[in-house]
């Protein structure tokens, strides 16, 4: 089931029963189009999720941590501005549709009694989430603006009138009705029902219109039946089913294989299940997005700058022909006369073959010479330098890399950090330059353990290796990397494991490493004290010596 209107209805009498008369405690926006609304409600915290991701847009009760942006939003504020301390009345749904309205009272500037209006739509790419003035249905901001050029029917600015979208042609299925009936004495196949039922009933998915279909086709009793489906969603029986698509439902559907069911005591703790990883590989990315970004252009421009000097590389080692045609001219040099282009003259070098070599006619004989000298000078010169600045620029690539290794396997909070370890080298700029910076406080690397029992830590940026490899980890315990490749920093917190324990740990290395897709990566690991960082190093990048390696396929432990 996606998120239709069924499973709206459900999840609004769950919110209802949970939140309403509770008060605003706390609004934050951690995501760009992710509402944490923190409600005291029945003497228990709620922190209510309201989400207009183009992806994974619903509304639900969340026990996921997040993490705050420094800055908040101008949504953030406002919403902070009208709400902080308001009492949500009630949340309605807008016939069967996908449109939430969570109700609030408070008061204004004045004292005055104010409703206002927090409405959610939850509708793909088209979701939003607009607040409201009640009495003058005037919208006072939105999470995501829609002028005109966008939607010519509603326009979603602060200023603008509300508007809700246009209403479809179907029919309300919580209103007497006999369509079920008819549709089901017209077709008996279950695919061509369910088509037919959601064709004509608002807010029905199609996992739900399936069910519906199948409940009405072996039914002896067609109106029983259909009022039973549709009160289920008033006490629902939330499932995830694991089939070969896996989905969720309000309560598990009548053809459904109890294996492959798993139940939840809640729509929202089912929610915070099934979306877990992908909500939160989502979220990164989408906070990810300036930091991918700023790495592309710099990977970019290093790779670039490599091939220009990999070419003046090229270039120096054929210098040799400068000094030769230099000597040449130098040895024979009475036989130049000023003018002159070129010059044939026999190479001593090369068993006296004439050698054809070109002059600048603007030129004296022996200023000729000279020129070459110079330009044989001039790129055996350059050699160390361009080896050196090569050197940086492949050792930025590889950090990069790194990088971006880490993002694909980043969390909200890890992305976070790896922003703000390119603001501190210098390629993002810090927008609160000037003003007092809020302090940051780093995540802690993840945990797992072996199968003996011993902790192994994992940093997942590179703020988090540095302060695990040299803050957290105890000299003598072991750590861990994949040999010449971007990869996280892993500590065994025990100063003399098991083999299998550093085999388990070295499989963990490789997973969170570029390697993960791989069937035999090498790991090198040693002690922590014969880890060196040398002065001026970029983040996460260390050195050593008398490093044992061993070959694994990634693998990651339970936590």
């Amino acid at each position: 089931m996606s998120f239709d209107g069924f499973f709206t209805h459900a999840m609004v009498h769950e919110l209802n029963a949970a939140l309403a008369t509770g008060r605003v405690a706390r609004v934050s926006q951690p995501y760009p189009a992710e509402l944490i609304m923190t409600i005291r409600a029945q003497r228990h915290n709620y922190s209510l999720l309201l989400s207009a991701n183009p992806t994974y847009p619903r509304i639900q009760i969340t026990t996921v941590p997040f993490t705050n942006p420094a800055v908040p939003t101008n949504f953030t504020m406002t919403l902070r501005k009208y709400l902080d301390g308001a009492i949500l009345e009630q949340i309605d749904q807008v016939g069967n549709d996908r449109i939430v309205r969570f109700s609030f009272h408070t008061r204004d500037e004045l004292g005055d009694r104010q409703q206002l209006d927090l409405i959610v739509e939850i509708m793909a790419r088209h979701s939003n989430i607009s607040l409201v003035n009640t009495k003058t249905s005037k919208i006072i901001d939105t999470i995501k603006h829609v002028g005109s050029d966008q939607n010519r029917v509603r326009l979603l600015l602060p200023g603008a009138t509300f508007v809700m979208p246009p209403k479809q042609d179907k029919a309300n299925p919580y209103l007497p009705n006999q369509l079920y009936s008819d549709l089901a004495r017209q077709h008996d196949q279950p695919a061509e029902l369910a088509r037919h039922l959601q064709a004509s009933y608002e807010g029905l998915g199609r996992d739900s219109a399936r069910d519906l279909a199948d409940r009405l086709l072996t039914s002896g009793h067609l109106p029983t039946t259909y009022q039973q489906f549709i009160q289920h969603f008033d006490q629902p029986e939330p499932v995830i089913i694991d089939g070969q698509k896996k989905s969720f439902m309000a309560f598990p559907p009548l053809k459904a294989d109890e294996s492959t069911l798993q139940h939840f005591p809640t729509l929202s703790q089912l929610l915070d299940n099934y979306y877990s990883q992908k909500a939160q590989q989502d979220r990164s990315k989408e906070l990810a997005g300036q930091v991918i970004k700023v790495i592309k252009n710099e990977l970019k421009k290093d790779r670039r700058k490599v091939k220009k000097l990999e070419k003046q590389l090229a270039d120096a080692s054929k210098a040799d022909k400068y000094r030769i045609r230099g000597e040449i001219l130098t040895t024979y040099l009475g036989k130049l006369k000023n003018g002159m282009s070129e010059i044939t003259l026999p190479n001593f070098y090369d068993d006296n073959k004439p050698l054809k070599i070109e002059l600048s006619p603007e030129l004296s004989p022996s200023r000729n010479a000279q020129k070459y000298f110079t330009k044989y000078d001039k790129l055996k010169t350059s050699v160390a330098y361009v080896n050196e600045q090569l050197k940086l620029a492949n050792a930025e690539i590889e950090y990069f890399e790194n990088i971006q290794n880490q993002i694909d396997l980043a969390s909200p909070a890890d992305i976070q950090e790896i922003r703000l370890e390119l603001q501190q080298e210098g390629y993002i700029k810090n927008k609160q330059k000037g003003k007092k910076r809020r302090k940051v406080h780093l995540s802690k690397p993840e945990q797992f353990h072996t199968s003996d029992g011993t902790l192994v830590l994992v940093g997942k940026n590179n703020l988090q290796n540095d302060r695990l490899s040299f803050k957290t980890a105890n000299k003598n315990e072991i750590w861990l990397h994949v040999k010449d490749m971007p990869g996280s920093h892993v500590i065994i917190r025990d100063t003399n494991p098991s083999e299998q324990t550093i085999l388990e740990a070295a499989q963990l290395a490789a997973y969170f490493s570029k390697g993960r897709n791989s069937d035999n990566v090498p790991v090198d690991y040693l002690p922590v004290k014969r880890l060196h960082k040398p002065n001026g190093a970029k983040p996460g990048f260390v050195t050593f010596r008398g490093q044992t390696t061993i070959r694994v396929t990634p693998h990651k432990l339970d936590n």
